[in-house]
């Protein structure tokens, strides 16, 4: 999932040496935290927040397929 996460987020920002994908997993859930460049932060988060909620979507699907729970966090 940590793969798919960095593939979707280098593809939209204009920096994708600077996207940082860190993984936790405890209990069944899976926690991805994703860093990048904060220039290219609204480009990952997108108008009204429509970008990210859909890569929340799509990963919620992978990780359902696998069994898991997934939450993704876009950091500063």
């Amino acid at each position: 999932m940590k793969d798919l996460l960095t593939y979707i987020a280098q593809n939209l920002v204009e920096h994708p040496q600077a996207v940082d994908v860190q993984e936790t997993e405890s209990d069944g859930n899976v926690v991805l935290e994703l860093r990048v460049d904060p220039s290219d932060m609204g480009k990952v988060i997108g108008r009204q927040g429509r970008i990210a909620k859909e890569i929340r979507t799509l990963m919620r699907s992978v990780a359902q397929r696998q069994g898991k729970k997934v939450s993704v966090e876009i950091m500063d």
